[in-house]
Parts: structure tokens; sequence; C-alpha cells
């Protein structure tokens, strides 16, 4: 999940068995393709996507998610140089993406390493509901971005590309941002996620029952699908995930 939104995404919520096919090709999900354009390949010439979709119950963070919250974070701060994470070589990759597509990773930053920066400063992981925390939890422990959607928001076949000129959307609970640059997904409506931010239409609230998770990787398929796996396995223990499906694009 992206990080600027985890606390909006609290207010704004406020009352108010898997498969596997293993392929770097466009990939035909329960409602559409995913795919990478061209342009940002050509860029980012070892980017991939890791894509998980499944039914899930977008429910209150149990307990036994909360020791997993816990664990994760205590793995970070127990660290003997804790902020050495930020130097990882996956979110090392993400800043020299950015820095391809002309977004400054220091202004911009891929969603894991705000998630991680938030850790070190002694903030902790927000806890927003079971799916958003899974997100948020996987994304730590592989160092990458992790887009979060609601597949009955969702319009079309979705293009990970970077933003055009002009292009903005409303990101959860704040301002319109500019996407000139941001790697970012679009469907048949336009832009509606980024690796660091993503937007109101395409949010997934306690109302959601299928969600498509999109892993970005800038440095390669290394370990791409074990955290794809994770990121199933703790749905399904966490979230009621089923008749889940994952794949490399």
């Amino acid at each position: 999940m992206v990080l600027d939104d985890l606390v909006a995404y609290s207010d704004h919520l406020r009352p108010r068995s898997s498969t596997l096919t293993c392929r770097l090709l466009p990939w035909k999900g329960p409602l559409g393709i995913v795919k990478i354009d061209p342009g940002l390949k050509a860029k980012c010439p070892r980017v991939a996507l890791g894509c998980v979709s499944a039914e899930v119950e977008a429910r209150e963070t149990s307990p036994a998610l909360e020791e997993e919250l816990r664990a994760c974070e205590e793995k970070i701060l127990r660290l003997g140089e804790p902020r050495a994470v930020l130097e990882s070589s996956a979110i090392l990759a993400t800043r020299a993406g950015y820095k391809a597509l002309g977004k400054d990773p220091a202004r911009y930053r891929g969603s894991a390493e705000a998630l991680i920066r938030r850790i070190i400063a002694g903030k902790g992981m927000p806890r927003i509901h079971a799916v958003v925390d899974i997100i948020n939890i996987v994304s730590v422990e592989s160092r990458l971005p992790i887009g979060l959607y609601d597949l009955a928001h969702v319009q079309g076949d979705i293009t990970f590309r970077a933003g055009r000129a002009g292009e903005t959307y409303k990101g959860i609970g704040k301002y319109d941002l500019n996407l000139e640059g941001l790697p970012l997904f679009a469907d048949e409506l336009g832009p509606h996620g980024s690796a660091t931010s993503d937007s109101e239409r395409t949010m997934v609230t306690p109302a959601t029952r299928q969600v498509l998770a999109i892993l970005v990787s800038f440095g390669g398929t290394e370990n791409l699908e074990r955290y794809c796996e994770r990121l199933q396995s703790l749905l399904a223990k966490h979230a009621s995930g089923k008749n889940s499906q994952r794949t490399l694009v």
C-alpha cells in the first residue's frame, strides 16, 4: 500500500486456494489485463510487476495480525543500523526508476521507503484494516511499493506507465497529486494509483470484496514470486482470502 495515503485512509474509513502462472507478459486477470507500457520499459528495462488478486474481507485488524505488524516493525528496529535498510537494493532500484522517468525520488518516495522511514522514526505502521495492513507488511518485508485496488472500481485493462503532463488524481483523503513522470497505473478511465500514492477512486474499504495488489520491482523478478506468495498466504490467514491468483508481468 502506498504510505502517503495511510493516515488519510484511516480517517476516510471512519463511519462513514491459489494458482500461479509465471510469465513476463501482460496478465489476463479476473476483470482485465495488466501490462507494462513499452515507453516505461525502455527507460526502466528491469521493471517487473507481481500481481495478486483475491476475494477478501477487509475487516478490522485482529490480535493475530497485530502481532504480525509488531514483529515486522521490531525486525527493522532491532537491526544494528536500521537506516541501512534504506540503501537496500530494492529501494535503490526504485529511486533509480523514478530518476529515469524524471521524478525526484527524494520528493516523491516509493511507498515501501516511506513506510520504512516511518518505522525508523518510531511512528510505526498505521492500523487501517486487515487488507491494507497485510499490504504494508509485505511492502516492508520486500522493500517494494505495492498498489492496492478494489476491482469493483477498476474499469478495463490496467497499464503501468509514466504519468503525462497535466495528469492528476485525488489522493486518498488529500489534495490532487501531480502525476507527470510518476510511475502509475491507469485503466480505461485514467490514472488510479502509483508506486507513491493511490487514488480515492479505487481505494479498498470495508465494503470491498475483490482486490488486486501489484508489487512494483524496478530491479527485476528476483524474489518477486516469493513475496506474491507471502501476500496470498497472509490474505488467506487474516482476511479470508480465497480464489486467489498470482503472476509476474
